[in-house]
């Protein structure tokens, strides 16, 4: 099979502008597709499809897929790179239609952006069948030509990272138990030289001190992992590193104050933070990135038991802070905590943290946009800029000394786990609290509650988990190694 994109024209009843691709394959069936598209009705819309068969014997099949406006370039009003946006779908959708079709070849026209073009075919055939017995035919994507392989290349290795990502976050939370978790980042990890994983058990946990963190691990069966990373791939393996931080709840019931039985199979996806960060860092060494990396991964489940936080309880962090556990279900960020505090053991560079914090988020900004909570505007706009050319967008959120006030006042410890107002801005709150336990002056919390799942919204990934932001994480350290900064 072979997709090749065509452009919208300028004027609607214009003839249809191929790619390079596009009209090379046409030249070589002697203008037979042009022919056919300008007979088989009106012009292709962006991310439309026509399909046509027995046009040439290498390539029985091909979509021609609508790519939009030829010049489409960065939209500041979107806050990303439309062209890039635009190819990602059309390739995604082209793919799945050939695969539908059972051809486990496909040929991918590059577009003119052999990176988004992988992208969008590698995202866009995706899907976690593991466990059914009656699984989707497996498609192999390859680019059309030789022009732009080393960008396509790079587009697959991105793609790949997020769909580790999807995989983690969509496996049922009894395949995806803590300890299996990190056995999987470390299955991936083993080829790489230059990267060191440590599963530490519970019993390193309680030597560091990490109270808040056991308190939310003991009300479950399974024992807690924390799981540390050290990519070493820059030129010195002394350069301060980027860490980063991945709230990694296997599972998340809510413990004592149980979250509705309705949506929480969801919930198997509360350690995206982990998922994410931990598969930013196998696409970095995949990349060979020039700069050092360490992951922190806090991982458990966080259930209802005799042994259970209860609502009330009042817990040390490893920094020493007493935290007054108001509600259980305020887990995550009792986890994360302690790992910021660890964090900067490593003289960090920069700490970036990823979490599905808060509902609050979701009800924030929804599926369009990871919220980022930060002080440091360089940390900031580096990730502004990386997500413009990834499409997964980021927004950034206040960290206001307001909201500080609503998790200091508290009656029985340093610190509440909420808001006193409960409801009131609750995503701020929680990033105010996180902020208790940093002292690094570039540090960022990016809240992925509202980014974890797809239901239609990105087309060019099924529906179910997302594996967001992975690849704007990617693109942030691919930007980190080449930027001097400190």
């Amino acid at each position: 099979g072979l997709v090749l994109g065509v452009y919208s024209s300028e004027k609607d009843e214009g003839a249809a502008q191929f790619t390079s691709a596009g009209d090379a394959f046409d030249r070589l069936v002697s203008g037979k597709l042009r022919d056919l598209l300008s007979v088989c009705g009106p012009p292709l819309k962006k991310g439309k499809t026509r399909i046509f068969h027995g046009l040439h014997q290498d390539f029985p099949s091909v979509v021609v897929v609508g790519l939009g406006k030829k010049n489409a370039g960065i939209n500041d009003q979107e806050n990303w790179n439309e062209g890039k946006e635009n190819i990602r779908a059309a390739v995604a959708v082209g793919c799945r239609q050939l695969q539908d079709l059972e051809i486990p070849c496909v040929e991918v026209d590059p577009c003119g952006d052999a990176q988004a073009a992988a992208e969008g075919a590698v995202l866009g055939l995706h899907e976690y069948n593991e466990l059914k017995q009656k699984k989707k035919p497996v498609v192999t994507p390859q680019l059309h030509g030789s022009a732009g392989s080393e960008a396509w290349q790079k587009g697959v290795t991105y793609a790949e990272g997020q769909n580790l990502a999807r995989y983690l976050m969509e496996a049922p939370a009894n395949h995806i138990t803590p300890i299996k978790f990190a056995e999987r980042i470390e299955q991936k990890l083993r080829s790489f030289s230059n990267v060191k994983v440590h599963v530490r058990p519970e019993s390193w946990i309680a030597t560091q001190q990490m109270g808040a963190f056991l308190s939310v691990a003991k009300g479950s069966a399974e024992p807690p992992i924390f799981l540390e990373i050290h990519y070493s791939g820059g030129a010195n393996t002394n350069d301060s590193p980027l860490v980063f931080v991945g709230k990694g709840v296997t599972f998340d019931s809510g413990g004592i104050s149980l979250k509705p039985s309705s949506g929480m199979d969801a919930m198997r996806a509360d350690m995206g933070g982990a998922a994410t960060i931990c598969s930013a860092i196998v696409t970095a060494a995949a990349l060979n990135l020039p700069l050092n990396i360490i992951g922190l991964a806090p991982l458990c489940e966080n259930m209802p038991s005799g042994k259970a936080n209860k609502p009330g309880d009042v817990v040390r962090a490893k920094n020493g802070k007493t935290i007054q556990v108001d509600n259980t279900d305020a887990e995550g960020r009792l986890l994360l905590a302690d790992a910021l505090c660890y964090a900067h053991d490593f003289n960090a560079r920069a700490i970036v943290n990823a979490a599905t914090l808060t509902g609050a988020m979701d009800v924030a900004l929804g599926s369009a946009a990871t919220g980022v909570f930060t002080n440091s505007p360089w940390l900031w706009t580096h990730l502004y800029e990386a997500s413009i050319v990834t499409g997964d967008r980021v927004w950034r959120m206040p960290l206001f000394e307001h909201y500080t006030k609503q998790v200091t006042d508290c009656p029985l410890a340093d610190l509440s786990n909420v808001g006193k107002y409960s409801r009131a801005g609750g995503a701020c709150t929680a990033a105010a609290f996180l902020k208790e336990f940093v002292t690094a002056s570039h540090w960022a919390h990016l809240d992925i509650a509202g980014v974890m799942s797809n239901k239609d919204e990105v087309p060019y990934l099924r529906k179910g988990m997302a594996g967001r932001p992975t690849r704007t994480l990617v693109e942030f350290a691919a930007r980190l190694s080449q930027d001097s900064h400190g």
